[in-house]
């Protein structure tokens, strides 16, 4: 019953800024560990197998820590809070439905807020790009804060979900094609896309239940291995074709306009705040059909 209870705190209680404020999040203590190795170890030769130790030696000790947890007093009680706090429903669609939110006072409110969960320019959107933009993270991070949590708790319990929140976090700070972390961050960035192989597909499948759009298979299959990420396009694609939108598409980041494909081409382009309302209807129809799961699981 433990992922039953987080899931439920999760959904209920989400972020409490009130918490964070006096005590630093998890995931906060995770990018500090990570941002001082960055600082302390990537330089000079190997630093393939440097990213690489570090990126081990990290995700093990947060596997230890997850393995005492429950064997503390209220033992119980601190796994089913950590697990909440690491599972990220109720965050992600309070993010962006403010989009939309956002959209419906002015398209400045609307890029700004579009703007904190998406790493793309956001200065010149117009709103289609704002939607599409908050469409695309509500796939993708459903898949990477939602689904790959619950289902590496249910793998491997509280060490398996630390463990990936670690590779997660590190290949979010760390995983970029660039001079400085191509080479420190590349078993990161390379671990972080097995650990999301199956959950990717598996968001994939649970956004075509919760939306009962058998057709949409079809534009997965098809449109998925278009998106420059082996996982992402996954969900990104069971979202278009469930919203009937077209996503991803031409963006710019840091000034350069990048040619990237449509997914669900054919899906309507000339998007507002009334598809992201959607969107988010959608997330909480998928959560619900991975709630029913965690039940029948307990269950049994």
């Amino acid at each position: 019953m433990t992922l039953v209870w987080a899931m439920l705190i999760d959904a209920l209680l989400g972020e409490p800024g009130w918490v964070w404020k006096r005590v630093p999040h998890p995931a906060v203590l995770m990018g500090r560990m990570i941002g001082w190795a960055d600082q302390s170890f990537n330089h000079g030769e190997a630093r393939i197998l440097k990213g690489a130790l570090v990126t081990i030696i990290l995700a093990f000790g947060f596997g230890m820590i997850g393995v005492l947890v429950p064997r503390l007093p209220l033992g119980g009680l601190w796994e089913v809070l950590l697990a909440a706090i690491l599972i990220a429903q109720k965050s992600l669609a309070d993010h962006v439905q403010a989009v939309s939110d956002g959209l419906r006072k002015s398209l400045f409110h609307g890029r700004q807020a579009v703007s904190m969960i998406v790493g793309r320019d956001t200065s010149e959107m117009q709103p289609p790009a704002v939607a599409r933009g908050a469409i695309e993270s509500a796939a993708e991070n459903f898949s990477d804060g939602v689904v790959a949590p619950i289902f590496w708790f249910v793998v491997a319990g509280l060490p398996g979900l630390l463990i990936y929140k670690l590779v997660n976090t590190a290949d979010s700070m760390i995983g970029y094609r660039t001079d400085k972390h191509e080479e420190f961050g590349k078993f990161a960035a390379r671990l972080d896309d097995v650990l999301n192989w199956i959950p990717a597909r598996i968001s994939a499948l649970v956004f075509l239940i919760a939306r009962r759009k058998w057709s949409a298979w079809d534009v997965i299959r098809r449109d998925a291995p278009l998106h420059r990420s082996p996982n992402a396009g996954w969900p990104e694609a069971a979202m278009a074709a469930g919203l009937d939108v077209a996503l991803s598409g031409p963006r710019s980041y840091e000034g350069e306009l990048r040619e990237f494909p449509w997914v669900n081409e054919e899906g309507a382009q000339e998007i507002g705040p009334k598809e992201v309302d959607q969107a988010v209807d959608m997330l909480w129809s998928a959560w619900l059909v991975l709630f029913g799961l965690a039940v029948l699981l307990a269950l049994v």
